[in-house]
């Protein structure tokens, strides 16, 4: 909950009334270089948002405004600490100064994965600041001063008594309130648990208790805690972090409210559960969608840069998903590196009216921030080599992900022997239903068999969207 402050808190802060950007170069590759302006950064914990852009040696074609750029600049929120990030906004531009356009994005939170522009800069803005640093080294060093004061005092206090005559008495030593005290550089907690005890009336004896029984499990949920809750203590009133726990409770309690596919979660209720899912419910553009009635065209066939490699599977509670090695697909000169991929039953897109029995979603993300789906439809068949490698190793718990060091799978392998597709513009299928979304939807089914659709029906039976309102979207259809 502290950390879904903290980001509301970073978006709303003004852009405008930052200073003129600084930029500095922390990475040069062909064909462009990848800078930030570090004099912008704004920091609350392990939060930072940060503006960063991409500088290309070549001209790009804005396909909205239909304007070339060079320069792409985004504002993104970076999460240190579990290694995600959120693009809140991106500015084409034609050259330093010429807008050609500009976007706010709900986008989602998704991880950073090594060797990507996120990558590059979540290592530089994440780094802690040389005042944070300073002070540290200022606090280590008053620990050391104390921590020698109370060494000198306990040899001088050794040096005294070994001078006093050896004929001394046991009942004749000096008493225990004479002794030096030593400087400790941990918190006294017993006087702190005395003055307590002193502060507060002996409560009454209370009739024996009877025995509780432990309430039911509950359902995993993605809320992220920024301290175990502690126990109530006795003080007059919370002060500091423990009063901002106690002022946040009760929106921690409606948050446990998670989305999902059925009850109180349902896609109909998405846009309640948090208002960064509005577009869930007022969005023009979202997915999925029934693909037909496109336009027939000559589609610039998808470059797919995939390679056999290790992998990362986990159920994360919506669906399994997997992340590989390095991989992105090139379409009309813009790559979009592969983020991470996942499974629904049935299909959430349907063509022609026709729904699949599964579908699996690749997720690619564009240096620019944009995002591009490439959907696999699964129909009931022969076995797939591919899938069975990945049930093989699926996790035995939600969130606990496996990663066998030795079991290799390649992405080619999944896809269909035709590369021919749909594509339109839409949205994520999931919160936060974030538009701009360009879906490459592969018009070839590729066979699983019935025991695989059943693997993963044990686990989700239904995790699929219902269909949107295509709204007179273009869709194209490759012929």
């Amino acid at each position: 909950m502290r950390h879904l402050i903290i980001a509301s808190l970073l978006a709303s802060l003004p852009w405008s009334l930052s200073a003129a950007p600084t930029w500095q170069v922390i990475s040069s590759e062909p064909g462009k270089r990848i800078e930030i302006d570090r004099t912008n950064l704004k920091r609350e914990g392990t939060i930072v948002q940060a503006q960063g852009r991409v500088v290309l040696e070549k001209e790009l074609i804005d396909g909205r405004s239909g304007a070339g750029y060079r320069v792409i600049e985004a504002i993104t929120r970076y999460d240190c600490t579990t290694r995600n990030a959120t693009t809140i906004k991106r500015i084409f531009k034609k050259n330093e100064t010429d807008i050609v356009r500009e976007e706010d994005i709900k986008g989602a939170e998704l991880p950073v994965r090594s060797g990507t522009l996120d990558d590059k800069v979540l290592r530089e803005v994440c780094r802690p600041p040389r005042e944070n640093q300073a002070e540290l080294a200022k606090k280590a060093n008053e620990a050391g001063n104390d921590l020698k004061a109370a060494n000198d005092a306990m040899l001088k206090k050794g040096l005294a008594k070994a001078e006093k005559p050896a004929a001394l008495k046991a009942s004749e030593t000096p008493a225990k309130e004479d002794a030096i005290p030593v400087p400790s550089i941990r918190p006294n907690l017993k006087a702190a648990a005395d003055a307590a005890r002193e502060a507060s009336p002996t409560p009454p004896p209370s009739p024996a208790a009877k025995p509780v029984a432990p309430p039911p499990a509950k359902a995993q949920t993605y809320i992220i805690h920024a301290a175990p809750a502690a126990k109530p203590k006795k003080a007059s009133r919370p002060e500091g972090y423990m009063l901002e726990l106690t002022h946040s409770e009760p929106a921690v309690q409606h948050a446990h409210i998670h989305w999902g596919y059925e009850g109180a979660g349902a896609p109909e209720n998405w846009s309640k559960l948090d208002p960064q899912n509005k577009a869930c419910a007022i969005g023009e553009r979202q997915s999925p969608i029934d693909i037909k009635d496109g336009i027939k065209v000559d589609l610039e066939p998808i470059k797919f840069n995939y390679q056999p490699s290790t992998f990362r599977i986990v159920d994360n509670g919506h669906t399994v998903q997997v992340q590989v090695g390095e991989g992105s697909i090139s379409l009309t000169g813009k790559s979009y590196e592969l983020v991470q991929f996942h499974f629904h039953r049935p299909s959430e897109e349907k063509i022609n009216g026709q729904r699949f029995d599964m579908v699996v979603h690749l997720v690619h993300k564009a240096d620019d921030g944009q995002l591009a789906v490439v959907a696999v439809l699964l129909e009931r068949g022969n076995e797939n080599p591919f899938i069975q490698t990945l049930w093989n190793y699926m996790p035995l718990e939600k969130n606990m992900p496996v990663s066998p060091p030795n079991a290799i799978v390649d992405l080619n392998t999944l896809l269909p022997t035709s590369r021919n597709y749909y594509t339109y513009m839409g949205s994520l299928t999931t919160p936060p239903c974030s538009e701009g979304v360009l879906w490459l939807v592969m018009k070839q089914p590729v066979q699983v068999s019935p025991e695989q659709i059943n693997i993963f029906s044990r686990l989700y039976r239904n995790n699929a969207r219902p269909i949107q309102p295509s709204s007179g979207r273009l869709i194209k259809e490759g012929r």
